[in-house]
């Protein structure tokens, strides 16, 4: 039996339609994802010495994410250009750097492959979250190295390895288990940069120096299993796509069964704590 060839570009195209689908899903639940996630973007700015009037590149930005951290690194005499594939997602990123007032933003819808900014024009670069997406990793950090200027900074953060990131592979392998699938492909995915040294593999052949590495905790709570179940059916676009393959009555018993797994992580009062290993890693051009 033969096996369709990757194709890149529709790839993107339902990459895309995926991110923009789960759009008010992300509105809906951001703050309880950032609770946890801002710890992240803080220590990414404070890796890529992110100073006031500095120019900062965000790539795969999301809802606006270290993208509106590093804006209030800068101050009104720096400037923070937030990239992503998705103009849903970009939304919801505008929507919270007006509301913080930040005027010292600016969003593109953009493929982080073919970034078009002139070369030398930032002071750092940022991407929390979506290297391991890309189809032409090396093409793209070749890329983003060219944009900064000279000993500026890259960091970037990935997923660890799936046992050291419940919130994530819990629900993926309950799925696979119930339904018998094979495991998912490793490139481009979730997990595609977990391995360790992967992503200072990655940095290295792009030509940065000084590469280095450390984890981070990511925290996620939610009020209850049931909660969990909720958050994940609104935001994770590659879960909903397995899943809508299958009867509605079979979804239920799946989603059920993500809930019963997730009881493991339930505190006394009945919230979810769920741990999640993060890798950070810092690269000078």
């Amino acid at each position: 039996m033969s096996t369709q060839p990757f194709n890149p570009s529709q790839y993107k195209a339902g990459q895309r339609q995926e991110w923009d689908s789960a759009a008010t899903g992300w509105e809906k639940w951001w703050e309880i994802i950032e609770k946890g996630g801002q710890k992240v973007s803080d220590r990414m700015v404070d890796l890529a010495d992110i100073r006031p009037s500095n120019h900062v590149l965000d790539i795969g930005t999301g809802i606006g994410e270290p993208a509106v951290t590093a804006a209030q690194r800068v101050g009104s005499q720096g400037r923070v250009v937030g990239t992503d594939l998705s103009s849903g997602m970009l939304a919801i990123a505008e929507k919270r750097a007006s509301a913080l007032g930040l005027r010292n933003l600016e969003w593109r819808q953009v493929d982080a492959e073919e970034l078009d900014f002139p070369d030398n024009a930032f002071d750092a670069a940022l991407c929390r979250w979506g290297l391991m997406f890309l189809p032409n990793l090396p093409g793209a950090l070749g890329r983003v190295r060219r944009l900064l200027k000279p000993n500026a900074r890259l960091v970037a953060t990935v997923w660890s390895v799936p046992p050291k990131v419940p919130m994530l592979s819990l629900a993926m392998g309950v799925a696979q288990r119930m339904l018998q699938l094979p495991p998912p492909a490793t490139v481009p995915g979730v997990f595609s940069l977990a391995a360790p040294g992967a992503v200072e593999q990655a940095f290295t052949k792009a030509g940065f120096r000084d590469t280095r590495v450390e984890s981070v905790e990511m925290i996620l709570e939610v009020p209850s299993a049931q909660g969990y179940v909720s958050l994940l059916r609104d935001v994770t676009p590659p879960l909903r796509a397995i899943l809508a393959q299958q009867p509605a009555q079979r979804q239920e018993q799946v989603w059920q069964g993500i809930a019963q797994a997730a009881q493991q992580h339930a505190q006394p009062d009945g919230t979810l704590r769920m741990a999640n290993e993060t890798i950070i890693a810092v690269g000078r051009r």
